[in-house]
């Protein structure tokens, strides 16, 4: 399949260039059909590359388009560049299936969705003379990475101020977006180029849309850019706004933010960092014990923990709470093994080595409350 993409250089042509290249150099495995070429086509390609490619392609995603004109006049690109895209493919009798990005302001009365209109009128009627598979997306407000700030996406202007501590201005909290995110229009691109696109009469549609608030989008954006200091990742279920928007955020951060300083409790003994906490799935930790020295010897009601030595050699011990029976496990960086520290046991963790430290990553099926801590002093031996 050869693909040509118009507006390549844009958010959704870069999105949707970058992987269709993962299908064609084999870096994506898991797609159901082949790209044997990928024509990109921008304002500065030149009249001469985008004839050659309406002559060779099999497929056009038609991204192109202008909707922050210096003159409104300027709109009119939207109708007159596909008109000519589609006289080219018309010259070199070229009938492979043509899609458009249009915009859910194309039912509006302004001068951007009137011209927006007009494009899916042409592209349509051109579809019903000549017989030839044509499919039109208004999208909504599109999100995710690479998307330009201070451009045309309250989204990408949120995230790059917050990212970088700039104020934003929210005018009404209470304003409703409708929101797709850029790697589920990239999937459905992908449907497209199989023939299973969604739609509903002449109109296709990504599946999946969320409806938020200004205030819901900027709250939860403040929270992302608080995590370094809280260490605390809210909800991200799998599908949910919430980890798309994070991942937006995250394409966002400057260089000095890249990185950030954990603060660890430090004392004779060694040292105990937490790393990550979440609302609904515990919190990780780093635990550090010199040479020689014994941790832990207290056990829970209902926490429980995994136990994971990455570096060094050491032993856990577990006796149940009222037995004198003890379990013991030898674990070692050079192996690593998962261990349960199960809740009414008495547990420790000793570092047999000599020399070395014990490194040992701990998980934590609740984040610690120092007012409930379900933490109770008693040696194992």
């Amino acid at each position: 399949m050869k693909i040509l993409i118009t507006g390549a250089k844009g958010f959704i042509g870069r999105n949707l260039c970058e992987n269709l290249k993962n299908i064609k150099e084999g870096k994506d495995r898991t797609r159901a059909f082949t790209v044997d070429e990928i024509f990109e086509y921008d304002v500065d390609s030149g009249r001469d590359k985008l004839d050659l490619y309406c002559k060779e392609c099999d497929f056009v995603f038609n991204l192109a388009g202008i909707n922050r004109p210096k003159d409104k006049e300027e709109f009119n690109i939207n109708h007159s560049f596909l008109a000519q895209l589609l006289n080219l493919l018309k010259k070199h009798n070229n009938r492979c299936p043509v899609m458009l990005s249009s915009s859910s302001q194309a039912l509006l009365d302004n001068d951007y969705g009137k011209s927006k209109k007009e494009a899916e009128d042409l592209l349509l009627a051109y579809g019903k003379e000549n017989h030839i598979r044509t499919l039109v997306y208004r999208f909504p407000n599109v999100f995710g990475k690479w998307c330009r700030p201070n451009y045309n996406s309250a989204v990408a202007t949120f995230c790059n101020n917050i990212a970088n501590d700039l104020p934003i201005v929210v005018n009404d909290r209470n304003t409703l977006l409708t929101l797709v995110y850029i790697d589920d229009i990239v999937e459905e691109m992908f449907n497209a180029l199989q023939g299973r696109e969604h739609r509903e009469s002449e109109i296709c549609f990504v599946e999946t849309t969320y409806k938020k608030t200004l205030g819901e989008i900027t709250d939860l954006l403040y929270r992302f850019n608080s995590q370094p200091e809280t260490l605390l990742l809210p909800p991200i279920a799998k599908g949910s706004f919430e980890k798309k928007l994070y991942s937006t955020f995250l394409s966002y951060l400057p260089e000095r933010k890249i990185k950030f300083a954990l603060k660890g409790n430090e004392d004779e003994r060694g040292s105990f960092t937490e790393f990550l906490k979440t609302a609904d799935h515990g919190q990780f930790s780093i635990n550090i014990s010199r040479p020689g020295i014994v941790k832990g010897q207290h056990w829970h009601n209902t926490k429980w923990e995994f136990f994971l030595v990455v570096s060094g050699h050491g032993k856990i011990q577990e006796r149940k709470i009222g037995t004198d029976e003890v379990i013991e496990f030898e674990v070692s960086g050079k192996k690593l093994e998962a261990v349960h520290m199960l809740p009414g046991y008495t547990h420790n963790i000793i570092n047999l080595s000599d020399s070395e430290d014990l490194v040992t990553v701990m998980w934590a099926n609740e984040m610690f409350d120092k007012d409930k801590p379900d933490t109770f002093h008693e040696d194992v031996k």
